[in-house]
């Protein structure tokens, strides 16, 4: 079969299971054929695929049509214009999260020998963009399962950004309690998904991503709170806390850095016009 033939037959085939049918596929493709670019695909449209890459390609697609992430299928996403791999048991990096880490590197862009906290490594998508993109900075990056750190190491190796990011295994704060450390940004995408909607997620979302990555409380405040409440021993004087929230949680979040003595508390919205982002400064 040819390129052409493939993107047809397996656009349609996707389209119950995914909102982004002939993207899937032609990602897919890029894999089977020796991870080329998409514009390889495009200008090649008449070529055939080998036996064996047509092979990998079934082997990637039916694992598509089961219902697993495309990203783990492929093992990569791209975010903020850099490559990440991906695993089962870390979190797929969202553009929902990009406006987050655009807000922090602006506000960061003029400062110099910054140090920062991410706490929820993740893939390390956070820790890596801030790392890559803000010149002079120190990234410290928290997370309490050994996988993220694992992958956002290597994140950090690939990216070339390794020597500025320090991993560590950490409930929340735990790993530098007591030790009179302090920063001067703490980051956080935490897990904020209400107990209560965890069955109404996506099947691809609720059965193939982290648990512990997703679920927030009853709520979905509770990691809000803990690491409000706890910022202040470990922010500088001036220093900033910046969250990811849910869509419909900045008011909540705002509420609750306020209460915690949070100043000059303000909301940034993504590309639908969502408030997902909140940022404050301590006194």
């Amino acid at each position: 079969m040819t390129i052409r033939d493939i993107i047809i037959k397996y656009s349609e085939e996707l389209k119950e299971i995914s909102d982004t049918p002939r993207l899937d596929v032609e990602i897919i493709l890029q894999k089977a054929l020796g991870n080329v670019d998409r514009i390889y695909i495009h200008i090649n449209l008449t070529k055939e695929l080998s036996e064996n890459q047509y092979e990998l390609f079934l082997d990637m697609i039916k694992e598509r049509l089961s219902g697993r992430p495309i990203a783990y299928i492929v093992g990569n996403r791209e975010f903020m214009g850099l490559d990440f791999v991906v695993k089962e048991g870390v979190l797929i990096p969202r553009p929902d999260t990009e406006p987050l880490v655009e807000e922090v590197i602006e506000l960061c862009k003029d400062k110099g020998n910054l140090d920062i906290l991410d706490i929820g490594t993740g893939s390390g998508a956070i820790t890596v963009s801030l790392a890559k993109y803000i010149a002079k900075s120190k990234l410290t990056s928290f997370d309490i399962s050994d996988i993220p750190l694992e992958v956002g190491k290597q994140n950090a190796i690939n990216n070339e950004v390794d020597d500025k990011i320090t991993f560590m295994k950490s409930d929340l704060f735990s790993a530098i309690e007591n030790k009179g450390i302090k920063f001067d940004v703490i980051v956080s995408n935490p897990p904020y998904i209400p107990k209560r909607d965890i069955e109404t997620l996506h099947s691809q979302v609720k059965d193939y991503e982290p648990y512990n990555a997703l679920e927030g409380g009853i709520d979905g405040l509770d990691f809000y709170r803990a690491i409000t409440e706890q910022s202040e021993m470990y922010l500088k004087q001036n220093g900033i806390l910046a969250y990811e929230v849910g869509h419909d949680q900045a008011k909540d979040v705002s509420k609750i850095m306020s209460n915690n003595g949070y100043t000059k508390i303000y909301t940034k919205k993504d590309i639908q016009g969502i408030d997902r982002v909140v940022i404050g400064y301590k006194l």
